[in-house]
């Protein structure tokens, strides 16, 4: 079993940075694909970035290319999203995934491809 933990969320103005981070317990991350994934009330959880085990394949969304970029750690069993050029249309919440994968390049970017699913963060951009 992998537990998940956000953290790094909060309140920003338009325009400004955030770091989230997942950090895992229960397992080594260094096998699994990691995600992230946001989420506002009444619409379908959406993907936002994804990177292989490897951290050598990478995939954004559309609308966070260019703003947003995933790294990971896996000394530290950790994942980041740094935020970049936030804009209010970016409030959510933030949700960390991942799954076992059998190859080092493999990235996912549908969430039901993922096993593990941490609780969320709150991300609010003001205008």
């Amino acid at each position: 079993q992998v537990q998940l933990v956000e953290s790094g969320g909060g309140l920003v103005q338009a325009g400004g940075s955030l770091r989230l981070s997942c950090a895992a317990s229960g397992r080594t991350l260094s096998s699994y694909a990691m995600g992230w994934f946001r989420q506002t009330p009444g619409k379908e959880r959406e993907f936002v970035a994804a990177i292989s085990y490897r951290g050598d394949s990478i995939y954004y969304s559309d609308s966070v290319k260019g703003r947003f970029t995933i790294s990971r750690d896996n000394a530290k069993n950790t994942v980041y999203l740094q935020m970049n050029s936030l804009k209010p249309e970016d409030t959510a919440v933030y949700y960390c995934a991942g799954r076992y994968a059998y190859s080092g390049s493999y990235y996912y970017t549908k969430v039901y491809d993922y096993n593990y699913l941490g609780q969320g963060t709150q991300v609010t951009v003001s205008s």
